[in-house]
């Protein structure tokens, strides 16, 4: 009766289901060993390969996002993009990569970003830890949405994606890509380049970036923009676009010189001198002899002063900055909000037509 208890439990114990997780870890590695057997068994051709990156690079809309240019200290620091990246990793063939989230807890992500090459089990990792905040002007933002979450997670993963697939494909072909992209973008685009420097200022206007901020930049008009300077501003479009450093990175808003009010031109300024002085030359009035005395000044009691009124006019100041850049949208949400100025909106008015500012 006992020997019929024990294989009882041995039965028992056979049968019991496996978890979720060995089902899953056994799948991965039996793919793994397929992937590596098939890369075995079929190995890329080198040649072939980098025909079909040199052809994919001939291409206007690949080559013009191939590459972002950011500024480090005295120094425009370039590179290929993740979309270059994820072009040469296509086409080189026989690599697994992509980007996993490992464990996501309160207020952070764990993220691993990995590229391997299947054919000579060379193989990049990278491990890093995502906060789930955004650095504004305003201070930090936490950030609570799925779908930010999500934004920023992707955002930080796709650069350590692009380092890791980097390492693995040769320096020179990645070179040798660049070159192609470069000769793409100027020689071989139709398009007229008055009709792409339009183009190129309206991209710019969704980051707030108006044309006085362009040409001060290029130190001439617009519209005498060559090539070559093109193809650099489409490098800091993208490397805005991606995240990769900020507008102020680039860009300084033009400050009224010589006493120049905002929204004045040089012409109306001087005017405005000249009516001043002529003012002041006016004869004036002889002092009478025997000038009465003066009469005490009336001291009139100080109004305490509202916080939130100063808070709301602070904030209004940020708005006007916006507004030379985005008319239409305050404009828009005056009108939404049915009164004509700022200072008819409320305080929490104020702050959500400002946050709208800044995410466009």
């Amino acid at each position: 009766m006992a020997n019929e208890v024990v294989v009882l439990g041995k039965e028992e114990t056979a049968m019991q289901p496996r978890s979720a997780m060995d089902i899953a870890t056994t799948r991965a590695a039996q793919e793994i060993q397929a992937a590596m057997v098939i890369a075995k068994k079929f190995p890329r051709d080198i040649n072939a390969s980098y025909s079909r990156i040199m052809q994919a690079c001939k291409r206007v809309g690949v080559a013009e996002t191939a590459e972002y240019a950011y500024p480090r200290g005295d120094t425009t620091v370039g590179g290929p993009s993740i979309r270059l990246a994820e072009v040469l990793a296509q086409n080189w063939g026989n690599i697994d990569y992509g980007i996993i989230e490992l464990e996501q807890k309160q207020g952070e992500s764990n993220m691993m970003a990995y590229a391997w090459d299947l054919e000579t089990n060379s193989r990049q990792t990278k491990v890093f830890t995502v906060k789930h905040e955004r650095h504004t002007k305003r201070g930090t933002m936490f950030l609570s949405d799925p779908r930010d979450i999500y934004e920023m997670t992707a955002n930080q993963g796709a650069r350590r994606l692009r380092a890791c697939v980097l390492g693995i494909i040769p320096k020179d072909i990645v070179d040798d890509a660049l070159k192609t992209c470069s000769e793409t973008l100027s020689g071989s685009n139709k398009e007229p380049i008055g009709d792409r420097i339009k183009k190129m200022a309206s991209a710019f206007s969704d980051y707030n970036v108006a044309i006085p901020m362009i040409e001060t930049r290029l130190g001439h008009k617009l519209e005498t923009t060559s090539e070559t300077e093109l193809i650099a501003l489409r490098k800091i479009y993208l490397a805005i676009k991606d995240n990769m450093a900020s507008v102020d990175s680039y860009f300084t808003k033009d400050q009224p010189k010589d006493g120049e009010q905002k929204g004045k031109s040089k012409t109306e300024t001087l005017a405005g001198k000249l009516r001043g002085s002529s003012k002041k030359n006016e004869q004036q009035p002889e002092p009478p002899s025997n000038p009465p005395e003066p009469e005490p000044e009336r001291k009139e009691p100080k109004q305490p002063i509202n916080p939130e009124d100063e808070e709301k006019a602070a904030i209004i100041a940020k708005i006007e900055k916006f507004k030379q850049y985005k008319p239409m949208t305050v404009s828009k949400y005056l009108a939404s909000a049915g009164v004509e100025s700022l200072d008819a909106l409320s305080l929490d008015d104020c702050l959500e037509l400002l946050e709208k500012l800044e995410a466009k």
